[in-house]
């Protein structure tokens, strides 16, 4: 855990009084229960392959920074696990071992919220969730990406922009969908290779409220395990500036963050990334100031696991 992260005004130490960095305690096995628990992947190198801007890997103690301060209106069990960092060693080992913490922590009945680093977060917390013993064998795992890109590109070398499609290649069993896509984002080979796996989607023009809801609930519908994958891209520039490639059009915040109440409180949320803050970018703290509010109304409306 990032001590120096959590940090910040305290006016008492009674329930009513409390702000995050009041709640967050280092994680320990065992402690997991019916608890929030974060994990950050200091991580850019996909983002580097991926010709993107650099700087995601500040992002895990970025999002801690802005969630610190934030008050809490009711109580809750939260953790710190620590940070996976990506330097020197190759990218697929980093994926490797955030699946693995991942994993754990599932299996100690936590709640993980992991904090990224770039798009390539994905590929590792799905390894986390496909490895859990809480995963039977015939159960299918729904993957909800909030994102203007579909990231399935062809690359033979992994990076931010192929998580999906090495997810799709290597599980029958995983739904994919993604609300915000922008079209003059993603090639046509990309929309092609979006509907030969069955993805859906809906473009950033077409995030009207209520499709978006009948979108969602369609797809909850037909999965046992929600994975939640927001991609700050998906939102308009002048909210979330502070990103590698910034939306000229993006999702309204409200919009997002009603998908995030209905995929919180469905009751087969088991997982929950953040990807793509580039604190260097940011202005203001304005990005990572609203994916931490995000992230709040995540994890205290969360509906544990059916």
């Amino acid at each position: 855990m990032t001590s120096e992260s959590w940090t910040g005004r305290v006016d008492g130490t009674t329930p009513e009084h409390l702000r995050w960095h009041q709640a967050v305690t280092p994680y320990e096995p065992g402690k997991g229960p019916g608890a929030c628990v974060f994990v950050g992947f200091a991580c850019e190198e996909g983002v580097r392959r991926n010709k993107g801007r650099l700087g995601a890997a500040e992002g895990p103690d970025a999002l801690r920074r802005a969630l610190s301060p934030m008050a809490l209106a009711t109580d809750l069990r939260a953790f710190d696990a620590g940070t996976i960092a990506v330097t020197d060693e190759r990218l697929e080992d980093g994926q490797r071992r955030l699946g693995e913490t991942v994993s754990a922590l599932l299996d100690d009945g936590a709640f993980p919220v992991v904090l990224g680093g770039g798009h390539e977060i994905a590929y590792g917390t799905y390894l986390g969730l496909a490895g859990s013993t809480r995963r039977t064998p015939n159960s299918t795992i729904g993957i909800l990406n909030l994102d203007a890109h579909f990231d399935l590109r062809p690359d033979p070398v992994p990076s931010s922009g192929t998580p999906f499609r090495q997810i799709l290649e290597s599980d029958d069993n995983v739904h994919y969908a993604v609300i915000g896509i922008s079209q003059p984002s993603n090639t046509r080979i990309l929309f092609d290779t979006a509907n030969s796996f069955g993805v859906r989607y809906l473009l950033d023009d077409d995030c009207e409220p209520t499709r978006v809801t009948d979108f969602i609930n369609d797809f909850l519908a037909g999965i046992d395990f929600l994975y939640l994958t927001i991609d700050l891209d998906v939102l308009p520039a002048s909210t979330a500036p502070g990103v590698s490639a910034p939306a000229a059009y993006g999702v309204p915040l409200p919009t997002i963050q009603a998908i995030c109440d209905q995929a919180t409180t469905s009751g087969k949320l088991a997982i929950v990334d953040i990807a793509e803050l580039n604190p260097h970018l940011d202005i203001d703290s304005r990005t990572a100031r609203t994916a931490a509010r995000l992230i709040h109304r995540i994890v205290t409306r969360h509906v544990p696991l059916n």
